[in-house]
């Protein structure tokens, strides 16, 4: 949350049970391998995980035809998962209802 209100954006949390979270996850056309621990909904997209406000701020100026993006997993080195200057590669993947996927950005 503090990485997304550092890089412009207002957060608003509610915690939910992880029924509920997996309620919003599987409405929102998230498939179990492009989920997360977060789920946010911005600008009518879904944004699930640990994404970079880089990559939101893009998809927000580009507008593309997808459902949203996603971190799946809690890659070391993403926004909130810093550990000192450990790092793992990770991508941001699109993804649409309908179950299509592409990477989004890559984070090296």
């Amino acid at each position: 949350m503090s990485h997304l209100q550092a890089n412009g954006f207002r957060v608003e949390a509610t915690n939910v049970s992880d029924a509920q979270l997996n309620a919003i996850s599987i409405q929102a056309g998230v498939t179990p391998t492009l989920s997360s621990c977060h789920t946010a909904t911005v600008n009518g997209y879904t944004v699930v995980g640990h994404v970079p406000a880089a990559d939101i701020h893009r998809m927000l100026k580009a507008k593309p035809a997808i459902t949203g993006i996603t971190v799946p997993g809690m890659p070391i080195g993403s926004p909130g998962m810093e550990q000192g200057n450990t790092r793992q590669p990770y991508d941001t993947i699109a993804f649409t209802k309908g179950g299509g996927t592409s990477v989004f950005a890559r984070h090296r």
